[in-house]
């Protein structure tokens, strides 16, 4: 039986419809785009690649953070 993990799937669409052009695509393109990597999100933020990207992501943040105090 095959199986197919969803946040893959959606990483693999997410990639072929940011290979378009920025003209070529409508408003409508743009918004379903949007709603497809919000997807992706919630389901990678669970997941140990998602914490070690907000691990990743998080600690420039800090920096940020502390230096401008």
């Amino acid at each position: 039986m095959l199986t197919i993990n969803v946040a893959v799937l959606l990483a693999v669409v997410v990639f072929f419809r940011l290979r378009r052009r920025t003209q070529a695509r409508s408003r409508v393109e743009e918004r379903t785009t949007a709603l497809i990597i919000l997807a992706l999100g919630v389901l990678l933020a669970p997941t140990p690649i998602g914490r070690g990207i907000l691990d990743v992501l998080g600690q420039p943040a800090g920096g940020v953070t502390r230096a401008s105090r």
